[in-house]
């Protein structure tokens, strides 16, 4: 195993660990006693996991340790960290009684991500090669993404989270709808081996 596969491996052990300092801190929250050393060391920890995944592609690049294992468990670990970020930040209040991430920015997100793993298992099924080419709604979907995660916890409170979660909505369903139209385009071309 490579020394950048070590570190996105690493990424996906932080997840628990910010989850459950984030849970904790909600539950200073909601027992009116907030402990925000709680909230910094989740903060920080969601901070760290989050730039790691610059870190092991670096590795990768700059001492050629790209891999097939590492290309497989890159993107289970990002998913692993932002999906365990929308969904805990919409389960527990982070400041004053609804402060959090809405339940229905939660749902878009994960909606968008079983789509994209539904749309893969088609192509799948139907014996078509699947090389998904990152589009670049999908990337500002995941910065949209962190921001809104990253305001909820820093607790920006001079606007609503709702405000940046209707950003990152938009172009989640955008990035969602470029998916599916990048999907229909392989469904249409030739079956791996050629087949009919």
């Amino acid at each position: 195993m490579t020394f950048a596969s070590k570190i996105t491996i690493a990424r996906i052990c932080l997840v628990p660990v910010y989850v459950a300092l984030a849970f904790y801190y909600g539950h200073t929250v909601k027992a009116g006693q907030p402990d925000e050393s709680l909230r910094w060391w989740a903060l920080g920890f969601f901070v760290l996991a989050a730039s790691s995944d610059g870190i092991d592609g670096w590795v990768a690049r700059h001492f050629n340790q790209c891999s097939k294992f590492g290309a497989y468990i890159d993107p289970i670990a990002d998913k692993a960290l932002l999906l365990s970020g929308v969904i805990t930040l919409s389960l527990v209040d982070w400041g004053a009684p609804g402060w959090r991430l809405p339940l229905w920015f939660a749902a878009i997100v994960v909606l968008r991500d079983c789509i994209i793993l539904g749309g893969i298992k088609i192509l799948y099924v139907n014996h078509r090669e699947v090389k998904i080419v990152p589009h670049w709604t999908g990337k500002i979907t995941t910065v949209a993404q962190m921001f809104a995660i990253g305001w909820v916890m820093l607790r920006v409170t001079y606007l609503r989270p709702e405000i940046p979660c209707l950003i990152a909505a938009f172009f989640t369903i955008w990035s969602s709808v470029a998916y599916i139209r990048q999907g229909q385009r392989i469904l249409r071309g030739r079956p791996r081996g050629g087949r009919a």
